[in-house]
């Protein structure tokens, strides 16, 4: 009996390969797809888009949205979906003949040197960022970093530079676009914590049921992320396994006297502080239908 979907994709596992779409500073999952394995990394992205345009809509979200994406996510249909809903957007290029013919044109050195060293990187001098058109337009710009390669087993494949490009339609200067840029690598411990939490196995050969199984795995993560969001205060992304070990799977004994109950603790237990702030917390919320 195989399971309906699940096929081996880029990681030579057999499984699923479902689109998601995580907020940055919280690490809340705010739009989920589930896919086959053998999926194409793009397969299905206007549709994705289109969903989580409407729970982002829902939701009540006001604000600039501004979306982050790898190379796998690279298409016309991504960056013309964000222009025509005024998204932002910042998306890493595959380096294909174009985009290596862009890299090739800037001006390497001399009066005209568009390459200016980067400051945030600890090898001062060997990173260097520019750029240049992406297609003529005012609006798209292709920023590059470059990064000089000095391990002997690296240069045989990147003699001179290694190149990192990325297509954006934000404003700002190139080095802060840059390493806002880098910073969409958080989405990988809410993968990990997404993973740890229920993603590990879908459990069933239907591919239905498993895309249920999505959707609680998503609902006991983000359950996970409102708690401690809105009991510390703070959108810090504390591990879900941590969380578990140290706030969830807690020993306890619930007694109850005149119709009250109470809850025992373990006595000197390292996390009473911080498990007694985020239940005040959740406490003070005003619950409305």
């Amino acid at each position: 009996h195989q399971k309906q979907g699940a096929t081996f994709g880029y990681t030579k596992v057999r499984g699923y390969h479902p689109l998601l779409a995580f907020r940055a500073d919280t690490g809340e999952i705010v739009a989920a797809r589930m896919r086959k394995g053998s999926a194409n990394t793009a397969r299905g992205m206007k549709r994705f888009l289109q969903e989580l345009r409407g729970h982002l809509t829902h939701a009540g979200w006001t604000g600039q949205i501004v979306l982050r994406c790898d190379s796998g996510f690279w298409s016309k249909t991504v960056t013309e979906f964000c222009e025509r809903n005024s998204w932002q957007y910042s998306i890493t290029v595959r380096q294909n003949p174009t985009i290596r013919r862009l890299i090739d044109d800037i001006a390497p050195n001399g009066d005209n040197c568009r390459w200016h060293p980067m400051t945030d990187y600890q090898a001062t001098g060997y990173c260097e960022i520019a750029e240049t058109d992406y297609d003529n337009t005012t609006t798209r710009r292709l920023i590059v970093r470059r990064v000089c390669l000095v391990d002997a087993k690296q240069q045989a494949l990147f003699p001179n530079w290694d190149h990192h490009a990325f297509v954006t339609n934000r404003t700002g200067p190139t080095g802060v676009e840059d390493l806002h840029h880098r910073a969409h690598a958080v989405v990988e411990l809410a993968i990990r914590d997404l993973k740890d939490n229920g993603l590990a196995h879908c459990p069933s050969g239907l591919f239905n049921a498993n895309g249920a199984w999505l959707g609680l795995a998503i609902l006991a993560h983000n359950l996970t992320r409102w708690t401690l969001t809105i009991g510390t205060g703070k959108p810090a992304l504390i591990t879900g396994a941590t969380t578990r070990r140290t706030l969830i799977a807690t020993p306890g004994r619930m007694s109850k006297s005149a119709r009250r109950y109470t809850l025992h603790l373990p006595t000197r237990w390292p996390w009473t502080a911080t498990f007694t702030t985020i239940l005040n917390q959740l406490r003070t919320i005003n619950i409305t239908t």
